[in-house]
Formats: structure tokens, C-alpha cells, sequence
């Protein structure tokens, strides 16, 4: 990404709160900080559309194991991260841009006693700090639609998954035309933006090297589901804790969700075998400097 860009992801997600508000909370809500357990921030944790069910589910799919050594691309505070190593007692590095939501997984992940299984990084999802070949699974949950080089992101997954590795993703959507009201989790504005259709995200997956082995849409499900969530009264936890107008994002969001004008989707991947000139060719398809849907450039 571009300095730019970098300095406006961060800005959208930093509060200098995040850690302090999710304390106060937890104490809050009769938490003791001494003895937690992993299942006491589940929803807390969760920065995602279906929450903790999306990432169950999505794990499932990708068969994630104990032998598995698994890049969540795009970490947050770590919700995810700490669900793979607690459920399935995998291996799992952690890495997000904005140095506020590393600092806060690692804390909670030292309070529930998974910072063994977990090492958390500051980076670019676009530039990762990774040797080739070093995981087995990368996972990245509503994390593209901040990122304007799609390509540039799925060849960073595709380089630094081994031989025979699964690519996860459980993204937002452009869906019918309209109007996008904001602020939304990912944006308060529309620079901060990057849709592309459902059909659009595949195509650039499979340009980059990928074969979609599952692609589902699940916006039937997440939208009633989102309506429910706020529907319910709030409780001292939630991710209203450390998310600024966290009730105006989710109500821009589920009425996206509801109208149709958003999509969400699952889709694991696997590294299609070619040998090194149709990579090159299939990389050449999706072009750096081609418009995304919203008429940005990509960088």
C-alpha cells in the first residue's frame, strides 16, 4: 500500500482506547482478569459480519488442524487467532497494520494463556514481512475491502502459503447499485473504500494463481442475523467497547446487507499447480493500474 493509505487505514481503526476500554469492560462484566478463558471475550472479539459462527464455519472449510501453522491476514484485536489456537491447538502468527490492535491481542492473549501458540505482528497484509512457503492456511476475514491492489494481496497469500496451502476468506461485497451510507466498520468514508463484486474477488483469486474450491453467499443469513444483533439490548461487553460509532456502522452495514446493495462471502482456495510461466501469465490478467469498481486507482 501507499504511505497515503497506510496512514488513512490506521487512522480509521486507532483510538489509543482500545486496550483501556476493553479492561474496563471485562471488569465491568464481572470478569476476573486473572482467570480468563478464551470464551469470555467471544463478543468482544468478533470484527466480522455472523461473528464467531462465520469463523467457525470458514474453519471447518478450510480444515484447519493441529499441524497447522496459520497466517490470519488482517488480525484486529485477535478474535480469530485465539479461536484457531483454542479449538483446533494450532499454530497461529497474527498480523495487522494498526500497532494499537497488536498490542491489544497480544495483552489478551497473554490474559487467556494462548500467547504460546500466538505471535502477533504489525504489517501490511499487501507486503508481508514472511518467507515463501511459511504456512499452511492463510485466513483473512473482512479485510479486502480496505485494500485497493487486490491483486497485490492475494499474490502476497499465494507466496508465503506452502505447497498444497489453503487461502480462507470470509469478505464484503459490492451487490446492486446504489447508494453506500456511511460510516461503515471498515470506513468512515468512501475513500477508505475498495468494493468489487463477488465475481470480481473471484476473478482476481484466480488470476493471482488460486482454484476456488468453495464459494458461497451468505448474505440470507448474515443480514437477519445483523438485524437480530441490534435488535438486542447492550450489554457492557461488546464491540461497542473499542469501536467508535460502532451503532451507526452496524446499522449502515445491515441495511446494505438487507437491500442487497452488500454481499458476503465464503471462499477457500487452494494454490492451482502451474509451473512458472501461466503464473506469470494469470498474474499478468489482473493489471496494478486497472480501476477498482468505485473508480480509485489502485496503488
Amino acid at each position: 500500500m501507499t504511505a497515503d493509505a497506510l496512514v488513512r487505514i490506521e487512522s480509521q481503526y486507532a483510538t489509543g482506547l482500545s486496550r483501556s476500554n476493553i479492561e474496563r469492560a471485562l471488569v465491568a462484566a464481572g470478569k476476573d482478569l486473572d482467570h480468563l478463558h478464551p470464551a469470555d471475550l467471544d463478543v468482544v472479539e468478533d470484527f466480522h459480519t455472523l461473528g464467531r459462527i462465520a469463523t467457525r464455519q470458514l474453519a471447518e472449510l478450510a480444515g484447519i488442524g493441529g499441524g497447522d501453522h496459520v497466517l490470519d491476514a488482517g488480525s484486529g484485536i485477535g478474535g480469530t487467532a485465539r479461536f484457531l489456537a483454542d479449538h483446533y491447538r494450532c499454530r497461529v502468527t497474527a498480523i495487522d497494520l494498526t500497532e494499537e490492535y497488536c498490542d491489544t491481542a497480544r495483552w489478551l492473549n497473554r490474559l487467556v494463556g494462548l500467547d504460546g501458540r500466538i505471535s502477533v505482528r504489525q504489517g501490511d497484509v499487501t507486503q508481508l514481512p514472511f518467507d515463501e512457503g511459511s504456512f499452511d492456511v492463510v485466513v483473512s476475514q473482512h479485510v479486502q475491502m480496505n485494500v485497493a491492489d487486490k491483486a497485490r494481496l492475494y499474490r502476497e497469500a499465494r507466496r508465503v502459503l506452502l505447497p498444497g496451502g489453503r487461502l480462507a476468506i470470509w469478505d464484503v461485497t459490492d451487490g446492486v447499485p446504489g447508494t453506500l451510507h456511511y460510516p461503515l466498520p471498515w470506513a468512515d468514508q468512501p475513500e477508505l473504500s475498495h468494493l468489487v463484486t463477488s465475481d470480481h474477488l473471484r476473478a482476481i483469486l484466480e488470476a493471482t494463481g488460486f482454484e476456488v474450491v468453495h464459494w458461497a453467499d451468505l448474505t440470507e443469513d448474515a443480514a437477519p442475523f445483523m438485524e437480530r444483533l441490534l435488535a438486542a439490548p447492550v450489554g457492557p461487553l461488546g464491540l461497542h467497547v473499542f469501536i467508535d460509532q460502532f451503532a451507526e456502522k452496524a446499522d449502515n452495514l445491515t441495511r446494505a446487507l438487507s437491500s442487497g446493495r452488500l454481499r458476503v462471502i465464503f471462499g477457500i482456495a487452494g494454490i492451482r499447480p502451474s509451473d512458472h510461466n501461466e503464473v506469470d501469465r494469470c498474474r499478468a490478467g489482473v493489471r496494478d493500474d486497472q480501476p477498482a469498481r468505485d473508480g480509485s486507482p489502485r496503488s
